[in-house]
Order: C-alpha cells, then structure tokens, then sequence
C-alpha cells in the first residue's frame, strides 16, 4: 500500500503461507474455509510479531518492527490445486480462478487487520489519507473492509507477500509458491543396489496419487491439464504471476523455467511481456544449466552418455600445466608428529584440484616425505585423475601408531588416522568449499529497462546440498533439495 515515506530497508517482516491444494473440492474451491483461515493466520503473525519485537539486537530494528509492523502471509501449492479442480495452469479460467482466490484474500487480511487496529491501535506510521488513496486498497478492500479501515485504521503496513517455499512445499509433497510443478517426474539412477546403473522413474505426489486413483500405467495418459514448468508457455506463466501481483501489497519470488533452447530474443521478450504485465520482478532459469544436478526429466541413460563424450578428456600420459591464476586455499593440520600445513590450488574455472604443497611446521616426521607425496598428488590431478579417486588413495593408507597415540592421548589430532588420511580430507574439504565459491560466483545479474529487480541466472556450476549432500533444484527464485527438502532461502 502506498505510504508517506518508504518502508526501511531494515525492516523486519514475519512469513506464513497457506496451502491452497488443501481448499479444493469437489464442489470448487473452499471460499469460506479459505476466508477463516487467512483471518485466522494474520492474526496469528501479529501475535508471533509481538512476542519477538523485544529480541530484535539493534534499535533500529525494534523501532521499524513497532512503528510499521510488517507481516507476509502468502500461499503454496496453487499447482495442486488446479490439478485436483481440473483446471489447466495458465488458461483464462486458471487466471480468472486466481483473481478470485487473491482478491478473497487480500480482502480478508486487510479487514482482519482493521479489526485488531480496533482493540490494539494501527500501527505508528499509519497515513490514512495515502492509504486509501492507493491502488492497491481500492482494488482489493471491499464495501465492509473499506468500513473498517476508515474508521479504525490498519494494524499492519504489510500483509501480504508470495516467499520461497520449498522446505514447506517439499516437506509437504505438493508445488511451491504460486508455480507449476516443475515435472510430472523425476529421473533416478542407482549404481550400488544391482550392480550397475539403473534407471528410475520417481513421480511427483499429485501425478501418482492422480495415477494410482485412476489406474494409469504411464504419464504419457495424464490429461492435458497436468501442465509443467518445462512445457508451459512462458506468456501464461507471466500472466499468472501478473494476476497475483494485482492482489499481493509485497512481491513474488517466483522462477520461469525455459527449454534449454531457449534464444537471446526470447529472454528479451520473456522480461518485456513482464515488465508490461506489471511485474514487480521475475527470475528466470534456463534447461540444461548444470546446476540442475540429479533430478532430471530424461528418459533414458542416453543423455548422460552424449554429455560424457563431450567432456574434455586427456590422452594418456598428458598433464596440463597448473597457471599462475590458479585459486589457493589453505589448511593447518594436526598430526601424530605435529603441525602439517596443506596448501591447494585450483583451476579458477572449473574449480578441479591442480597442486598442493605439503610442509612440516615441526622438527616430527619426515618433511621429504610429505614434499613427494605432494608432487605425486599434483601429478595425478594434472593428468586427468579426479579428486574423489585420489583422495580414495590416501584414505588406504590406514592407521599410524603415532598419530593413533596422540589422538587417545591429546585428542587434538585432525580427522583421520594418519598423515595420508588427513590430507584426504582436507583436500576434499577444499575443493566442496572451491566448487561453492563458483556456484555462487556463476549468477550474472543482468538489469533490465525499469526493472532492475530483475535477474537471469546462467552456467551455474552443479551445486550440492549442503545438509544431505544431494543436488539442488533452482525453482521459487531458489535453490531447494528435493531429497530433504533444504533451501537456501529459508
């Protein structure tokens, strides 16, 4: 809503979001229940409010909590939802559904928040005059609300806001945010259980559910409402987003997924039919970026063959040449004979391991021994030999009286059962905390005409979960495991 002055930048502000898969039936959608449950959640964000404005460290803080009292409630799951009510996502009648579904609750929030402004008082900064001449509150309070607000004012300056949900929406097996699901299935591969790899398909909890229900033997015989954000043209996918936006006061985290075929031309008019359609911000990701990790909409082991052919590959008995742009990092390690420093340098690019340099920081151990096993190291990462496979070699070296003594005695030793060991797993450490830094290095900003919340990401580097280990999926504006349900935005 249209304010004196802008919202701090400080500010706090309290999330919630709603499930709307669980409002439809068989008869529509659940209007009443869905009314009762935004009542009951605004109210329930302004008690969760209070009880932490008080543990806010800074001043600062606890002023723009008190004086603007932000909230954000939002929804999830409005993929399920269409699915189950029949309707294709992004067709007029998704749209027209979505316009109700907003306006009922950016109706029932702003009323609820007139009624605690009436026991409470609205909140410091309250401007009547400029809210009530905003756009937004003309176009979503009703005849009541309006009463309401006139009279007693507003308890929150913020109320509504569309976040990243993919901890909530994993955890719960439905779609995140105001998105369609991003595939009807996953592709799997498992190389311990058999033997050898094999394949698998994993569908997602609204398609099996749909084909259990339905005994369907394939997902090539979903009805064509069952839409998914590879093959959902990206017009509607706007004109979705454009007609939340109408209804929400904050802004949207939400992620355009494209075919990886994707032109220059097409991201041009992806951000201008945004832009026109009124969009606060959009993000888009593009198919194939190798980002994408483990889960997969390929069929067969066949991509992953032609992917394997065209990976740079050395001859036998070639070893490239470390530069000096290389990227250092170093580790102190203890020992069973003392302090043992570990430096490794990495292709800036690529984020492989190159060199290390090993060396004693004390009179114990043999110092010429440590120079040789670094070179050797070196030697195999330059000639093509992968990380994992080296630090399988060190990690065989087994145990080392010394080191085992000073590990019972002292318990100061680093991980590991001897020097070898040690090193393993610092190298290891390294190179996951290397291969971060590009992950994160590899988002290119990309401003746009009168929207420079706008962003493109693009040849990101495969990047892992750090709570499980598995690979992340960039949806809802970020990243998010669909193995445990981790996001970087939560």
């Amino acid at each position: 809503m249209k304010q004196e002055e802008p919202l701090p930048a400080g500010g706090s502000c309290l999330l919630g979001s709603i499930n709307l898969a669980e409002f439809a039936t068989p008869h529509g959608f659940n209007f009443d229940d869905f009314r009762k449950t935004v009542h009951i959640a605004t109210i329930g964000l302004n008690e969760v409010l209070d009880e932490g404005l008080p543990l806010h460290p800074l001043q600062e803080q606890r002023d723009s909590v008190r004086d603007w009292r932000q909230i954000g409630l939002g929804i999830f799951g409005l993929a399920d939802l269409l699915i189950k009510m029949g309707v294709k996502y992004g067709s007029p009648e998704a749209i027209d559904l979505c316009d109700m579904i907003g306006h009922a609750m950016a109706d029932e929030a702003l009323k609820t928040s007139a009624l605690l402004a009436k026991e409470y008082g609205p909140y410091p900064k309250y401007n009547p005059e400029a809210v009530e001449q905003s756009a937004y509150y003309s176009k979503n309070a009703l005849g009541e609300t309006k009463q309401l607000v006139k009279e007693y004012g507003l308890r929150n300056s913020q109320l509504l806001t569309i976040a990243p949900t993919g901890t909530l929406s994993t955890m719960l097996g439905v779609s995140g945010g105001i998105e369609p699901i991003f595939a009807n299935y996953y592709t799997r591969k498992t190389e311990s259980l058999k033997g050898h790899d094999e394949y698998y398909k994993v569908y997602t909890p609204i398609v099996k559910d749909y084909m259990e229900k339905n005994n369907l033997k394939d997902d090539s015989e979903l009805p064509d409402y069952f839409v998914t954000a590879q093959t959902l043209d990206y017009k509607n996918r706007i004109y979705m987003q454009s007609i939340w936006q109408t209804h929400i006061d904050a802004s949207i985290s939400s992620t355009v997924n494209v075919p990886n075929n994707f032109t220059v031309e097409q991201v041009e008019g992806l951000y201008m039919t945004a832009w026109e359609a009124g969009l606060k911000g959009v993000t888009i990701f593009r198919d194939g970026c190798k980002r994408a990790g483990i889960l997969t909409t390929s069929d067969s082991k066949k991509d992953d063959e032609t992917s394997e052919k065209h990976k740079t590959t050395l001859s036998r008995g070639m070893i490239i040449k470390a530069d000096d742009n290389c990227v250092g990092k170093k580790r102190t390690l203890q020992t069973g004979c003392g302090t043992l420093h570990c430096e490794a340098f990495f292709d800036p690019d690529t984020g492989e391991l190159l060199e290390t340099y090993l060396s004693k920081g004390s009179s114990g151990g043999c110092n010429q021994f440590m120079i040789g096993l670094s070179r050797m190291i070196s030697l195999a990462a330059r000639g093509g030999i992968d990380i994992y496979s080296i630090i399988d070699q060190l990690k065989s070296s087994g145990t080392c009286p010394s080191y085992a003594v000073r590990t019972a005695t002292k318990h100061d030793t680093s991980k590991g059962s001897c020097c070898p060991v040690a090193i393993g797993n610092a190298l290891i450490d390294m190179y996951k905390e290397m291969q971060d830094e590009i992950s994160d290095d590899s988002e290119e900003i990309i401003d746009t005409p009168k929207q420079s919340k706008k962003k493109i990401v693009a040849n990101a580097t495969s990047s892992k979960c750090p709570q499980c280990g598995g690979n992340l999926v960039f949806e809802g504006g970020c990243n998010t495991c669909k193995d445990c349900g981790w996001s970087k935005c939560d």
